[in-house]
């Protein structure tokens, strides 16, 4: 038996759901309580020879009711699921709407509440033209006013929501990017020192076989998401000096200092080994009897200290620090935290070159 699946309309096509924010509604119905109780105020200062309890009344009424057709109406439009206001001709429609049913509605209750409390007699409220021109014009002007400041206000969020995402996914593709351009960079020279081995000393190449088939399977791991632990990062950078050591020698020594309270702290994948490897290739491989690096990190307040010092030949490799390595770390930090982060390279005074990043420590 052959079951077909038929393609679903593009009507049946899930569309974003709208997530009613009641703390929002609440805060704008107090916003249009303020708007409102400014007219009423205003209408007051220009006519003091009336009492203010009219025009207050009239003004919340109208106000409250125009609120609530617009603003909880428009959650009733699937346009407006993701830019919080119907798109076309249906916003405008609603905001019309909006304001008619709210004169229309708040003026009736307005004008039963005055009569009841002896503002006004029966229909008086209705028997000027000029109050009721006045009024209609009042409303008119506010409903469409308060209308344009709430349709900013979501357009505002909207296009900020959209600019947010637009920067994480160009973050992420620069942050890929960089990582296409390392792995490769590193991949190259250990291949080659590989081929080298097979021929003169292929113990070592096999053991040299061995780390790099554990620093691929940690770099595979790694490539699933943007950040790991420190721990997983100091693991990755020890396999990468295992390599580099049968690569040199007794020329490289190295030492890892990871605190146990900071082996969990989440930090970006690949953030470590450019660090790693500008010393070497700046710092250790120039100088004949090679030298010792040490890879450490600690706390200092709210912010974590990663230090990659080696006592090679200093600054002399790389004077303005600008290389590869400390850029692509540069990068990678800027992108997932900002202005906060501060990495400086700076000579050390018994010899050799001290590289360090601080960013904010994330537990």
């Amino acid at each position: 038996m052959i079951r077909m699946t038929l393609p679903r309309s593009p009507e049946a096509i899930e569309r974003p759901v709208m997530q009613i924010n009641w703390i929002a509604k609440l805060r704008h119905l107090l916003q249009v309580i303020a708007f409102a109780l400014g007219i009423a105020t205003l209408q007051y200062a220009f006519m003091p020879d009336k009492p203010y309890g009219p025009p207050l009344v009239y003004s919340l009424f109208i106000a409250t009711i125009t609120w609530a057709v617009i603003d909880l109406g428009r959650d009733l439009f699937p346009s407006s699921a993701e830019t919080g206001w119907p798109q076309g001709w249906a916003g405008l429609a609603l905001v019309l709407g909006g304001i008619v049913l709210g004169y229309v509605l708040g003026t009736r209750i307005a004008d039963t509440l005055c009569q009841y409390y002896g503002w006004y007699p029966p229909g008086a409220g209705q028997q000027d033209p000029a109050q009721l021109r006045s009024s209609i014009l009042i409303t008119a002007i506010a409903g469409m006013v308060g209308s344009f400041y709430f349709y900013a206000v979501n357009k505002s969020a909207y296009l900020q929501r959209k600019m947010t995402e637009a920067r994480q996914h160009a973050s992420e593709a620069r942050l890929k990017l960089l990582e296409t351009q390392l792995e490769p960079h590193m991949l190259f020279n250990t291949l080659a020192n590989l081929r080298a081995l097979i021929g003169n000393d292929p113990q070592r190449a096999q053991v040299m076989l061995d780390h790099m088939i554990a620093y691929l399977r940690a770099t595979l791991g790694a490539s699933l998401a943007p950040t790991h632990t420190l721990q997983a990062e100091f693991d990755r950078v020890r396999d990468y000096l295992a390599l580099m050591a049968i690569r040199m020698g007794p020329r490289l020594s190295y030492a890892l200092d990871l605190p146990e309270a900071l082996a969990h702290c989440p930090v970006p994948t690949l953030l470590l080994q450019p660090l790693v490897e500008n010393s070497i290739k700046h710092g250790l491989e120039p100088k004949i009897e090679g030298g010792h690096i040490a890879v450490s990190a600690r706390r200092e307040g709210d912010a974590l200290v990663l230090d990659v010092i080696d006592n090679g030949v200093g600054l002399a490799g790389a004077p303005d620090g600008t290389g590869f390595g400390m850029a692509q770390v540069r990068e990678r930090l800027a992108s997932t935290y900002g202005a906060s982060v501060a990495i400086e390279l700076v000579a050390v005074s018994a010899g050799g070159a001290r590289a360090t990043a601080r960013f904010s420590l994330k537990i």
